[in-house]
């Protein structure tokens, strides 16, 4: 009974003293937990509810040891098992040692719970004390086993503690080898990213593929559809071919008999042509060898003269009449005519175009191989000029230019029966008894000199003139109309533009068939004479009365090589002059030759065109001999 009387002071000494045991029993088990070698992050401790143990947890927490039994005196200050409860689970979680608070003032309550003892009540006191000490000794076993169960908890928790341990370190050796094999993996995730990137453009390819590949298919539908079409006509057109390959073959079978008739008929061409030229020839020959053509200029305000008279249904004939006074007086006046004859006459109303006509075979005979001459002559403003070049516009374009065109027309149509011709020209005027070249270009100081040369052959050739190759009717235009600007005109009484010189115009040919071996060779000479006159009608002087001199010497020389000719003679003075030595091969040789005999409507020159009528009478009766072709 000697412990009974405590105060209460005491016992809340007593209370904090054996906490502060309990703490010094907790001390050992804190240090041993801090001397592992790898602390556990510590976790809230479960509360420990009606005697019930909660789970072992999986990090290890402090472990605090079990509080000491201790006597009656000592646990009176003890709190209710509540409260320890709490102070327990709170020390753990914050795994430091547990320091239990002073527990509260029990209430001054009587041993059945009613109201206050009184003081001198020390029995009813000790009743009370005894039974909060019992219930205290129970609560101790109980807290005593349940600090047993903890221990066997905390062996096994050690236990499992190093088994983690153990886990812990074979998994940070997995991690590093996981980082490893992550730091290895980050270069696969690049490469991931972009096979990613080429999966997505291969997606859209594929998508545009198979949109094509839809397209295609119903392209390959539709050419399927066409293809069984095509077959179709192919059997068609096989059956077709067939048909026309045995119409071929009948085909090549006329083909060879034709071009067999083809070359046949190309020799019976051939043969035809030769025999046409034969016959052209004969034609030719009968007409005469030298053949003229007498033309009348018409008068300035039109119409005939009374003196020329023309036979409307004779175109061969021409007669001039001349009205003769009496010398007595007594008797009436008398008309005498003078009648001539020609190969054609022409009037002053017939055009250039006529006028060509009738010497178109003439000049087909050229591309025969046939020399050929065509010379004017007559009174000075007779319009030798005229007939031979003509004027500007085609209807006006005189027998040169004309020629010139019907000659490449015909070699054109000749080159389909296997015929080549090439053509050199040459334009020679004679000036005073000189020879000048037309085509010169050059300086006149330095224009060279020229002489006029026979050869072996009996060609008759001049020096250093220039002989220009041409290939059309244009390049010989062209140089026509140079040499009318380089010939000699002047102005006379008789005429406003006299030409001063006659002039020579030549075109060589030579034309060659090599599917036949045949050649030829020709000439076609084109003469402009100048025109005779009288002193008292020109008022021709000083120099224009020199160039008259050479003139009508130049024209009386040709007059007596005519008159030889048709006296047949066994001399002809060709060297006479430059004229008719130049000429000597149309006059005298192997040529086929026409001459124009222009003559003046006029009155006053009634004498000129009786002298220029009766010299070409004289020439029309000359016989020159038959003309041969130059062929090889």
């Amino acid at each position: 009974m000697s412990r009974l009387p405590v105060s209460a002071s005491k016992r809340v000494l007593l209370t904090s003293s054996s906490s502060s045991e309990n703490g010094q029993d907790f001390a050992p088990a804190q240090k041993k937990i801090r001397k592992d070698p790898e602390p556990v992050k510590p976790h809230a401790a479960a509360t420990i509810i009606s005697g019930r143990r909660p789970p072992v947890a999986a990090t290890r927490a402090p472990i605090s040891r079990p509080v000491r039994g201790v006597g009656a005196a000592t646990v009176a200050g003890v709190p209710s098992r509540g409260v320890l409860k709490q102070s327990v689970a709170s020390t753990a979680a914050k795994g430091g040692n547990v320091k239990p608070t002073a527990a509260p003032t029990a209430p001054k309550t009587g041993a059945g719970g009613g109201t206050k003892r009184h003081a001198w009540d020390f029995k009813g006191k000790v009743s009370d004390m005894e039974g909060k000490i019992r219930n205290y000794q129970t609560k101790v076993k109980t807290t005593n086993q349940e600090n047993e169960e903890l221990r066997s908890t905390m062996a096994q928790t050690q236990s499992r503690v190093s088994e983690m341990e153990k886990k812990l370190e074979k998994q940070t050796r997995q991690i590093s080898e996981y980082e490893a094999e992550l730091q290895a993996l980050s270069g696969v995730r690049d490469e991931l990213e972009t096979v990613s990137s080429d999966k997505c453009t291969l997606e859209k390819e594929l998508s545009s593929l198979e949109s094509k590949y839809k397209v295609v298919e119903t392209l390959r539908d539709s050419q399927e559809t066409e293809l069984q079409t095509l077959k179709m006509k192919l059997s068609v057109q096989e059956s077709t071919m067939a048909r026309l390959q045995a119409a071929l073959r009948d085909s090549e079978e006329e083909v060879r008999s034709l071009k067999d008739t083809v070359v046949q008929q190309k020799d019976e061409l051939h043969a035809g042509e030769m025999e046409r030229r034969q016959l052209h020839n004969a034609i030719q020959e009968l007409k005469g060898n030298i053949r003229v053509f007498c033309r009348v200029r018409p008068l300035v305000e039109g119409g005939l003269s009374k003196h020329i008279q023309l036979s409307p249904s004779d175109n061969k004939t021409i007669t001039l009449a001349k009205t003769e006074e009496s010398h007595t007086g007594k008797a009436a006046d008398t008309q005498k005519n003078y009648n001539f004859s020609f190969d054609r006459v022409f009037g002053p109303q017939s055009l250039q175009q006529e006028v060509f006509e009738e010497i178109s075979l003439l000049v087909q005979s050229a591309l025969d191989g046939y020399n050929v001459c065509c010379f004017a002559y007559g009174q000075t403003g007779s319009g030798k000029t005229y007939t031979m070049e003509g004027g500007e516009y085609d209807e006006c374009r005189g027998v040169i230019p004309r020629a010139v065109k019907q000659i490449f027309r015909a070699a054109e149509k000749l080159g389909t029966q296997g015929w080549e011709f090439t053509f050199t020209a040459s334009f020679v005027e004679i000036y005073n008894e000189g020879l000048r070249d037309l085509l010169y270009s050059g300086k006149a100081s330095k224009r060279p000199e020229h002489e006029i040369r026979k050869s072996a052959n009996n060609e008759v050739t001049i020096t250093n003139l220039t002989y220009q190759r041409v290939c059309s009717e244009d390049q010989v235009l062209h140089l026509i109309m140079l040499a009318n600007q380089n010939r000699s005109t002047a102005q006379t009484a008789q005429n406003d533009r006299s030409s001063r010189s006659h002039s020579v115009f030549q075109l060589d040919i030579e034309g060659v068939n090599a599917g036949r071996d045949v050649k030829c060779k020709s000439t076609l000479c084109m003469v402009d004479l100048a025109g005779s006159e009288r002193m008292l009608k020109s008022q021709s002087q000083g120099e224009r009365f020199k160039e008259m001199t050479a003139i009508n010497g130049s024209l009386s020389n040709l007059g007596i090589v005519i008159t030889a000719l048709a006296n047949k003679e066994s001399y002809v003075p060709y060297r006479n002059s430059k004229l008719t030595y130049l000429l000597q091969g149309c006059l005298g040789g192997n040529s086929k030759t026409l001459m124009f005999v222009n003559i003046a409507p006029e009155t006053d020159s009634f004498g000129e065109t009786l002298n220029s009528l009766r010299f070409a009478s004289k020439v029309n009766d000359c016989v020159i001999g038959t003309a041969s072709a130059n062929r090889k």
